[in-house]
């Protein structure tokens, strides 16, 4: 290892069980640590839960979409400065201002302690504020696991009505800044060769100089169920943070439909369905209710604990940039069904998981009901899945890789 280097990493939201940056977040904090970096997380709300000895500096902000009162109304006295009033606006117009007003409060943060870091790590918020970063010369790169703009067309993709499309088009606005930070700062990283291509594509950086650093889980964390603790043969589970198109979740509510109607199979969802949202219009017009659970975010313990009961986990994804709950579920040795979207066929490969076409039902109700019938083949992909995350994915490899990368970014500034 090269000389100790000290990191600001900034996350504009940290939600500490679900979804993937508070656990990149964590996760990369702690490894770096361990390999003797010196490493401080900037976050704002929901904050992550960090290891031992690494440091969290909180960025407040309005925290205007937190739970139980998302888009509240802030009392007067809760106004700090300009930067809450425009978050403040912002949202009141229907637009998402938290990469934008985050990255301005990290910068005011940072910029009279420039001198206390080597480099800024910037997890996928490409806000505005990083660029006085770099103007002061501070060297400022970033973690895209996959550009926005692609769940943004997504999304339009799927809305009814043009009243919809044009919400969305306000809501993902921040997606135009973030094309025009990406391509000025000193290093971009991300998560697979897919991202890497849809990264040119959307945010203008070219594919050669982006950096491809694969994440990770602990694999003395997910690990597989102990011998005498069988499987439940007709549970499926899958892990979605976010009740949104880009995951499939409908697809997978009509495939366990069909699947009921000769087996009793359950379904577990690590998330939550949105009031009104697809998933619950969906339930309704399944008649599914008593046979999907939604746990909310779960503790690691509970996560681990539901994948090595799980017979089955799907990923019916319409675009993954890389997939954390694909790794964690090989880690135990659960069996997977994976659509063929975005990088899954690369982060799976060709024998941890059976494929199919994203979107089609008929397939996934078909991969499902094979894995299910047959123990034998479960166990197969299990083994095959644990044996790759081995070979590939573990949050220390994650950590050497991307400090490897930040030794390459200092050099090429100088400053090494």
């Amino acid at each position: 290892m090269g000389r100790s280097l000290r990191i600001a990493l900034l996350s504009y939201r940290s939600k500490p069980h679900s979804g993937g940056q508070g656990v990149y977040v964590r996760a990369l904090s702690r490894e770096l640590t361990a390999l003797g970096h010196a490493v401080t997380v900037l976050s704002g709300q929901p904050y992550p839960e960090l290891d031992d000895g690494v440091p969290l500096t909180r960025v407040p902000s309005l925290d205007l979409y937190r739970k139980p009162d998302p888009f509240r109304t802030p009392r007067p006295g809760e106004f700090r400065d300009w930067i809450d009033l425009a978050e403040w606006a912002t949202m009141c117009t229907a637009g998402f201002p938290e990469p934008l007003t985050f990255s301005l409060r990290a910068a005011r943060l940072l910029l009279p302690r420039a001198g206390e870091f080597d480099l800024v790590h910037d997890n996928q918020s490409l806000g505005l504020g990083l660029l006085r970063l770099v103007r002061a010369g501070v060297p400022t790169v970033a973690t895209v696991h996959h550009p926005v703009a692609i769940d943004r067309d997504l999304e339009l993709a799927a809305a009814p009505s043009l009243r919809r499309r044009l919400t969305l088009r306000r809501w993902y606005a921040f997606t135009g800044m973030q094309a025009r930070v990406a391509p000025r700062l000193d290093g971009i990283t991300t998560v697979s060769e897919n991202s890497r291509r849809d990264i040119e594509t959307h945010l203008g950086v070219p594919a050669e100089g982006i950096q491809v650093v694969p994440v990770g889980i602990d694999p003395a964390v997910f690990t597989p169920p102990p011998a005498d603790r069988p499987r439940d043969p007709d549970s499926i589970v899958v892990t979605t943070s976010a009740d949104v198109p880009l995951k499939g979740l409908v697809h997978l509510l009509e495939a366990v439909a069909k699947l009921r109607t000769e087996r009793p199979v359950r379904l577990t969802v690590v998330g939550s369905a949105r009031p009104g949202g697809p998933a619950e219009a969906a339930l309704d017009r399944l008649t599914l209710h008593d046979a999907v659970r939604f746990t909310g975010p779960l503790p690691e313990p509970d996560l681990v604990a539901l994948l090595q009961s799980a017979a089955v986990v799907a990923i019916p994804s319409l675009y993954e940039g890389f997939s954390l709950p694909a790794i964690e579920a090989m880690a135990c040795g659960t069996a997977l069904v994976t659509t063929d979207a975005g990088a899954l066929p690369e982060v799976v490969g060709s024998r941890a998981g059976l494929r199919v076409r994203a979107g089609d039902v008929g397939e996934l109700t078909a991969a499902l009901q094979l894995v299910l019938d047959s123990p034998s083949l479960a166990e197969q992909l299990g083994r095959a899945g644990r044996r790759r995350v081995l070979a590939s994915y573990t949050w220390r490899s994650t950590a050497e890789r991307t400090a490897e990368w930040y030794a390459e970014v200092l050099e090429r500034k100088g400053r090494l």
